[in-house]
Parts: C-alpha cells; sequence; structure tokens
C-alpha cells in the first residue's frame, strides 16, 4: 500500500506538510508508524525544520548518516543555509549515483533548482514513478520558466491517477494563479478552504489565498488574509514579500516592507530582481538625461 494514499499511515504528517503546517508534522507522534514508514516520517520532519529556519540543526542531526533520503536532506539543509555550492556538490553526486530514489529527485531536484539548473531538476525529476511530490516541483518549475502549457499539462496527466490528490489540487491552483480568468476563482477556493479551516490553516495557506485575492481585485480581503498571516508569523519572508506587492498595487509607499524583508530576508528572490530591474531603469534612464550645453 503507498502510505501516502488515503488508506496509508502517512496520510496525515504528509498533508500536514504540504498545508505548510510545519510545526504540526516535527509534533506527529510516529511511535506507531510501521518500521518501513519510520524514516519518510524523519524526511519530513526534517524538512518541516528547515522551513522553519532550524537548518543547522537539520545539518548536525543527519551529519554521518549513511540513508540516501538523509544525505539528501543534508543536502537541502545546506542550501537553506546559504552553503549552496556544497548542497549543489552533494545533489549533483546523489544524481549521480541514485537517481531513482524518489526522496533525492524531490531534494536534490529542489537544490538543482534553486541554483539555476533548471534542466538537470527537470531530467531527474522526470524519472519519477508515481511521485506526486516530483509532479508537483515539475509544474513549479515549469511555471518559473514560463511555459504554463507544459505545466498544464503535467497537471492533466497527474489527474488520470491522482484526482483527489492534496498535491495535485495545489498544483492545479497554481497553474489556475497563472492561466487567469475563472481560474482564479477556482484556485481562491482552494486556498481559502485551507486557510480558514483550523485543521489545515497555516501561513502558507493564507498567502496562496492573499494571492488569489490580489488576482481578483479583491485588494482589502487580500490585505486582511495578510494581516492574519502576519500575526501568525511575524518574520515570514513570503508574507512581507506579498504584503509589499499589495502595497504597491494599492498605490502606497512600499518603503516599510522593502526595509522589513531586507532585514529578514536580504536575498530574497524578489529583492534580487527588485535590484535588478532598478538597475536596467537606470541604465535606459541614462540614454535619455538631459544634456547640458556648454
Amino acid at each position: 500500500m503507498d502510505p501516502f494514499s488515503a488508506e496509508g499511515e502517512l496520510l496525515n504528517i504528509h498533508n500536514y506538510f504540504h498545508q505548510g503546517q510545519w510545526q504540526e508534522v516535527i509534533d506527529f507522534d510516529t511511535t506507531g508508524l510501521s518500521p518501513e514508514n519510520a524514516l519518510p516520517a524523519r524526511v519530513l520532519s526534517l524538512r518541516a525544520q528547515i522551513a522553519l529556519g532550524q537548518a543547522e540543526d537539520v545539518i548536525a542531526d543527519v551529519q554521518g548518516e549513511e540513508e540516501l533520503e538523509l544525505v539528501a536532506v543534508g543536502a537541502l539543509a545546506e542550501f537553506a543555509a546559504g552553503n549552496k555550492s556544497k548542497a549543489r556538490k552533494i545533489a549533483q553526486k546523489l544524481v549521480a549515483e541514485s537517481a531513482d530514489n524518489a526522496t533525492v529527485q524531490v531534494l536534490a531536484g529542489t537544490v538543482l533548482q534553486a541554483s539555476g539548473d533548471s534542466e538537470d531538476a527537470l531530467a531527474l525529476l522526470s524519472q519519477h514513478q508515481g511521485n506526486l511530490e516530483a509532479v508537483a516541483l515539475i509544474v513549479q518549475i515549469h511555471l518559473e520558466q514560463n511555459r504554463t502549457d507544459l505545466a498544464i499539462k503535467e497537471v492533466q496527466a497527474a489527474k488520470r491517477w491522482a484526482q483527489d490528490s492534496l498535491l495535485v489540487n495545489l498544483a492545479e491552483s497554481w497553474v489556475g494563479l497563472r492561466v487567469g480568468g475563472e481560474k482564479y476563482q477556482q484556485a481562491f477556493y482552494v486556498f481559502e478552504e485551507l486557510a480558514q479551516a483550523p485543521s489545515t490553516s497555516s501561513t502558507q495557506s493564507m498567502v496562496s489565498q492573499a494571492v488569489a485575492e490580489i488576482h481578483l481585485g479583491r485588494l482589502d480581503e487580500a490585505e486582511a488574509a495578510l494581516q492574519q498571516a502576519l500575526a501568525k508569523d511575524p518574520n515570514n519572508e513570503e508574507v512581507i514579500a506579498n504584503t509589499l506587492v499589495l502595497t504597491v498595487i494599492a498605490g502606497r509607499d512600499p518603503k516599510d516592507q522593502i526595509n522589513a524583508l531586507s532585514t529578514i530576508a536580504p536575498d530574497h528572490s524578489f529583492l534580487r530582481d527588485l535590484k535588478e530591474k532598478s538597475a536596467l531603469f537606470d541604465k535606459a534612464a541614462m540614454k535619455y538625461s538631459a544634456k547640458v550645453a556648454t
């Protein structure tokens, strides 16, 4: 039996993870799990720690471990801790030796993608055998590449064999936010249900709900969702980044949000993109600067 299926004993911890309920993953009682599911549960718990900013603790925890899954977790933790070159080397070694391992596919694929090696990540992930996490990551990569057509194709294929999966519903909602139109509302329903139900609510789902609200033009509702997320996790970089975006859309000065994000996550992709675009604007503006007659 697939331990992540509706009948599997890892279903709840798996759902907690993909709902962004990191502490629930860490607190999950694993004492009653069968021996073969102890390692997958530990991997999820360690990944939740990384998501909570505890990468250094995870590195220490898995140091000296030989299981492929824990070595892959170590690579992800190294990347999160800022040791990006080391993480990439570990990921490449894992791919060369154990590309058929499901955990290696997802975690090494994540490190490769984050390192800018999108094609290598896709080549690795495409080897999956019914791994929904691999599907979800493939969808995210295609969306980042602006290949919405390929992301749609990936989701449609997964729906044929995992129609009711949380991950498939999430992936379809990510694609919906890119497609637009009536898909905005469909995505909103998925994220709102997760964000507002006490048993599934998380900062991640609140941010997702807010993004859908922004696309629907409901700025007040988006701000309410982000304030709710901010109250839950004041230092969450994705909450601050999306609040920054909303502030700009609403025509307000985003200085406070930029300063906050710069303090908490100075290497955030939004700030890197903002810096790059500002430099390009300044370069273009120089061509049109006023000439002073002499």
